[in-house]
């Protein structure tokens, strides 16, 4: 039996979100929070030898991004292919899914910074068929420590992929420039938001004392191509073809090389 209901998916599709409160077991909670401090010193690392606090979209003790690092860490794989991530990827997107992207999002404490309204899609920069976000919080969230915003569908007044610009200093894009605030999501630890990759979402500082930290796998239903059309812009690894599921926890294996972030 799906633990995604009838009325939250209806919401997904009418929307462009929902969210399923502490769903994730315990097993895997603390497995990809032991993760993250090995993925902060691969970028501390990386910033040191360029002699800089900024790389991209991370801030040295402020926010990072620590994107695609699953063939590195059989936690993350099992995660990625588990009944769980099995359960909300097809419920939404159907009969076939692949992996497409992953990462970790995580804000210091008392100085993460904010992330402005965009939609993931705008961040490819062509048109495409939408994507899966799950906005995995790995430690309690709400408006104090900086969790996310989304803008309905219905508030946003649209559901389609917009230009996105890019905003100085913090090399964000931006894609919404209205004055609605949006739904701040409040929910525990272990939950998982998910939402279409056009859906308007921010989130806040975090003004709490604590690191927050977020895990975020995305899924899509067909093989996401470049602008170009020459190559996948992320990954194509199949999860789920024509109704069958084809990766488990435990059959694909993470690497045993390690390379930098």
């Amino acid at each position: 039996m799906s633990i995604v209901s009838a009325e939250q998916l209806r919401q997904f599709h009418e929307e462009g979100y929902m969210i399923l409160e502490a769903v994730m077991s315990k097993e895997q909670l603390e497995g990809l929070r032991d993760e993250t401090d090995r993925y902060i010193s691969l970028i501390h690392q990386e910033m040191d030898e360029k002699k800089t606090d900024t790389i991209g979209l991370n801030h040295r003790n402020s926010r990072y991004f620590v994107y695609n690092q699953h063939r590195k860490s059989q936690i993350l794989t099992d995660f990625l292919f588990s009944d769980l991530m099995y359960d909300v990827s097809t419920s939404t997107l159907g009969e076939n899914v692949y992996l497409f992207h992953e990462q970790y999002v995580i804000k210091a404490a008392e100085k993460g910074s904010k992330f402005s309204w965009h939609q993931d899609s705008g961040y490819l920069g062509h048109d495409h068929k939408d994507y899966l976000t799950c906005w995995c919080p790995l430690d309690d969230v709400n408006e104090e420590n900086g969790t996310v915003y989304v803008l309905p569908y219905s508030r946003a007044g649209s559901r389609d992929l917009v230009k996105h610009v890019q905003e100085e200093g913090s090399n964000d894009l931006v894609g919404y420039f209205g004055d609605d605030p949006g739904i701040p999501v409040v929910c525990p630890a272990g939950s998982v938001v998910a939402f279409s990759s056009k859906l308007f979402h921010r989130s806040g500082f975090n003004r709490t004392s604590k690191m927050r930290r977020v895990y975020l796998p995305q899924y899509s239903s067909e093989v996401i191509m470049n602008a170009e059309g020459t190559k996948p812009w992320a990954f194509d690894i199949p999860f789920v073809k024509d109704g069958k599921r084809v990766a488990f926890p435990g059959t694909y294996k993470a690497e045993e090389t390690h390379t930098p972030v």
